[in-house]
């Protein structure tokens, strides 16, 4: 089922689908490549196929469990900035930062389910914000980042 099959006038059915599409898409783009493939670095920046995809985790820990659930960064064992939460340990393979991402997607269908778009979290740095603005805020994340894997992902397959 597509993200365009839901009814136009249920909003949170929408936003959950086209969220649903674009965190299933970026994972796409690690299919059939190497673990070497994913950590090439193919431009200046630090920015690598399992590195975005390590990032996108982390903005939605950010954005749902700090956000949304009130946690710290720090409590949460999160890095504090977006350029720290691209950084590739030894350990991160694509089967563990997979793991985390489907994790932390999980953790966060489940605290939000109950919600109305129209609550309001309190757990932003910079003052309250509602649920329907994180979720567009990670919609506009998510399809921002998987426009950059798209294209490493082709530059990738082209070598």
């Amino acid at each position: 089922m597509g993200s365009f099959d839901v009814p136009l006038d249920d909003e949170r059915t929408q936003l959950d689908a086209f969220v649903e599409e674009y965190r299933s898409a970026i994972e796409a783009t690690l299919h059939s490549l190497t673990e070497e493939q994913v950590r090439r670095r193919l431009v200046p920046s630090a920015t690598t196929l399992l590195g975005l995809l390590k990032h996108v985790t982390w903005m939605q820990r950010v954005w749902f469990e700090e956000c949304v659930g009130g946690t710290p960064r720090g409590e949460l064992g999160l890095a504090q900035s977006p350029d720290q939460s691209f950084q590739l340990s030894d350990q991160d393979t694509i089967a563990t930062v997979t793991a985390a991402h489907r994790a932390a997607c999980a953790t966060a269908r489940t605290d939000t389910a109950a919600m109305p778009l129209d609550t309001v979290v309190t757990g932003h740095r910079t003052g309250p914000r509602t649920l329907r603005w994180v979720y567009l805020q990670v919609l506009r994340e998510l399809a921002h980042h998987c426009g950059h894997a798209d294209i490493l992902r082709e530059q990738l397959l082209a070598d």
